[in-house]
């Protein structure tokens, strides 16, 4: 497989490099890409130097597979252009998520969906993956009418401004901001810029990418999106009503058996998820699973993962391996 990683040099390309180490992913010729400014540079993977070449002579190359984290402009422009050269894209941006054309894939829950006709392939956004990821399984077997979600996410979302400003902070030196506002000691009700409605860009996500991803519209989504000053990962309290009534016991066993999640639920010995373990870490956490008292067929539970790996990184690098296994490149 002769793999591109299109914006190598960023915060999600870094991860993606070690991922695809880690799981040890088919490599035969690897072309890391970034934008002019960072043409010839070099980044090691495995022991090896490579030098970063630019876009143009990255689409030149015709990899088989280009995993894109660049941004949502540079996915709009050169996706295309790398799949009219014979490429498949696996695109980690907002870009073409909704274009109703592309598959908006978590390969846990939709990746059959994939053709070899599919050569601009979405990666949802992290806060949609770790939720739908708890809500599939339990859709199916319950299924689900409305979901209230407030997610509290790390400042690794934002990118190496967002570190670097809570790094300033700490040290109670001045910098560039990232954020409107102090992140240290502080929680933020804004992630990504506000909508007409009121609603912000990425809580508007969460309620679209879950309809897409789920295929049914009837499921009604109402988020809060909250950044704190967390590195590990996002984390996101969840009040779902079903349909049919169901058991506690019978929820987690079926979260307990779907792929890539983690159940971490017992009271007694103050077992719950939280970001200080999901950093670094592929799999997704549940727990604080319990009926919600105040609603009928009601329940409430706690979900965790790492938003640069599953979130990002590792559910890209899963739709590249999904292509790979099932001879769609």
């Amino acid at each position: 497989m002769r793999i591109a990683v299109v914006g190598a040099t960023g915060m999600v390309g870094e991860i993606m490099l070690k991922v695809l180490a880690e799981r040890e992913f088919p490599i035969t010729e690897l072309y890391l890409v970034a934008s002019e400014r960072s043409v010839g540079k070099k980044i090691n993977f495995k022991g090896k130097d490579y030098e970063v070449i630019g876009l143009q002579t990255a689409v030149d190359i015709k990899p088989d597979i280009a995993l894109f984290s660049a941004g949502g402009e540079t996915s709009l422009e050169w996706a295309p252009k790398f799949a009219e050269n014979g490429t498949t894209v696996v695109d980690n941006s907002s870009a073409w998520r909704m274009d109703e054309t592309k598959k908006l894939v978590i390969p846990e829950i939709n990746a059959s969906e994939l053709t070899k006709e599919d050569k601009i392939i979405a990666n949802p956004n992290c806060s949609t993956i770790q939720l739908l990821m708890a809500l599939k399984p339990l859709h199916d077997a319950f299924k689900i009418k409305r979901v209230i979600v407030s997610t509290y996410q790390s400042i690794t979302g934002t990118g190496v401004k967002a570190v670097e400003q809570l790094e300033n902070e700490y040290k109670n030196e001045k910098g560039e901001m990232a954020y409107p506002y102090p992140i240290h000691k502080n929680a933020l009700p804004h992630c990504d810029v506000f909508q007409e409605n009121g609603y912000t860009k990425e809580e508007m996500k969460l309620t679209k990418e879950t309809k897409k991803i789920l295929g049914d519209e009837s499921v009604l989504v109402s988020a809060t999106a909250i950044r704190i000053p967390v590195v590990g990962g996002h984390s996101e309290s969840v009040n779902i009503e079903f349909e049919n009534d169901f058991e506690e016991a019978e929820v987690r066993k079926i979260l307990s058996e779907f792929p890539g999640v983690n159940v971490q639920d017992n009271p007694d010995t103050n077992t719950y998820p939280m970001p200080i373990y999901a950093e670094g870490k592929d799999d997704v956490f549940v727990g604080r699973i319990r009926r919600d008292y105040s609603q009928p067929k009601s329940l409430n539970m706690w979900i965790v993962a790492d938003n640069l790996r599953k979130g990002a990184a590792t559910n890209t690098i899963q739709i590249a391996e999904y292509l790979v296994e099932n001879k769609l490149v």
